[in-house]
């Protein structure tokens, strides 16, 4: 049985995963667009989110 050829991590992948920033390389899309919105948008955002979360839970429970 022949012996596996060990693994490398391309090197130019693995400087586009730290340009993400936070841990790890991960993305930073979400923080840097909540940082980007007004006050009232970022309320409004999460306004519409926590309905939607509602609805569909209650739409769980009357089935």
């Amino acid at each position: 049985m022949p012996a596996r050829a060990q693994k490398t991590k391309n090197p130019h992948a693995v400087a586009l995963g730290a340009l993400g920033g936070g841990a790890k390389g991960s993305s930073k899309g979400g923080k840097a667009r909540a940082a980007k919105l007004s006050a009232k948008e970022l309320s409004d955002q999460g306004r519409k989110a926590v309905q939607a979360r509602w609805k569909k839970a209650r739409g769980a429970k009357t089935k």
